[in-house]
């Protein structure tokens, strides 16, 4: 706390050393750009149009007030800019922007906050670092700080959370005390109620029956069940930091990488087709080679019984004749 005060103080230091250029910039002379010349210059480089806008004003400097008591309440705040019937009305705060009707209506402390559109953070108090856009967006947020609504209705119940992020019409619409949470898409994480540190990519609109209120948890859509090519997939893996990275081990243990507790799932039907034609090439390549080496044994076989054959003849031919021999009595 004591290093964002810190921080808040520079910032304002470094806001007040810019007012004395603003000061010098107004002595020039110079041309009018409009004639006849606007009527809202007012001292502490204040800016005010409309019915009781920034009709409280007493120190407060660096102010825009465009609209039906607009910064209506607003004495020593300054930086704040709201355009719209009502806007930033309770204001006493810094560095509020407001642009719509009753954008930032009941903020009183709250700094550093910014709604676009009608109702948007009309119920915050104190909340700081607030960005809401779209209609109803952080509409009940209080004191709920660093949440970021984009898109109708965003975030619209939150109360007292803090740190959300919901991108997407109705995102996170029904999250009122949860923090943490990451949602994009259009009613992506409505169903959270009591669910924190999730992140929710896609349209997940059941997702407190589907998944429960778990916390922790990171929710994708369009992945589970759709088809890759079989040619390029490669195993998706997450480190202990979060990192998603792919591991192309396609087999027992290509190029030395065998991740323990691997066991990989049912190919697709391409993949497993790929495979079985492969051993077939295989093997057919296998038996042609063995049915080459077949002939050839085969003709060597020949060859030798045919050389057999004809040195038994010669044996044959060589032989000396037997001759009778018979004994006198």
């Amino acid at each position: 706390m004591k290093g964002k005060s810190r921080k808040m103080k520079n910032r304002s230091t470094l806001l007040m050393s810019i007012l004395p250029v603003l000061a010098c910039l107004a002595l020039l002379p110079g041309a009018r750009a409009v004639s006849p010349a606007p009527d809202g210059c007012f001292p502490n480089f204040t800016t005010a149009e409309g019915c009781d806008a920034l009709s409280s004003l007493t120190t407060g400097a660096g102010n825009t007030g465009l609209g039906w008591r607009s910064l209506f309440l607003d004495t020593t705040g300054s930086f704040n800019t709201g355009v719209g019937a009502g806007a930033l009305v309770l204001n006493n705060a810094d560095s509020n922007t407001a642009v719509g009707a009753a954008a930032l209506l009941l903020n009183t402390t709250g700094t550093q906050n910014t709604a676009v559109g009608t109702d948007t953070l009309v119920f915050n108090d104190s909340g700081d670092s607030n960005t809401a856009t779209g209609y109803f967006s952080l509409m009940n947020n209080t004191t709920g700080g660093s949440n970021t609504a984009i898109g109708s209705e965003a975030l619209t119940a939150n109360t007292t959370g803090s740190n959300n992020t919901a991108m997407g019409n109705l995102a996170l619409q029904s999250s009122q005390t949860t923090s943490d949470n990451v949602c994009v898409g259009t009613e992506a994480g409505s169903g959270i109620t009591t669910a924190n540190n999730n992140i929710i990519i896609g349209h997940h609109s059941g997702v407190h029956s589907v998944f429960g209120q778990e916390s922790d948890r990171c929710f994708i859509d369009n992945i589970f069940g759709a088809p890759v090519s079989a040619a390029t997939a490669t195993i998706v893996m997450v480190d202990s930091d979060g990192r998603l990275g792919t591991v192309t081990s396609d087999g027992p243990n290509p190029g030395g990488f065998s991740p323990k507790g691997i066991r990989p799932k049912t190919s697709p039907e391409p993949a497993k087709q790929a495979r079985l034609d492969r051993k077939v090439q295989n093997l057919r390549a296998t038996v042609t080679q063995q049915q080459k080496q077949i002939e050839t044994l085969t003709a060597q076989l020949k060859e030798n019984a045919a050389q057999i054959q004809k040195a038994n003849a010669q044996l044959e031919m060589s032989s000396p004749a037997a001759k009778l021999v018979l004994s006198k009595p």
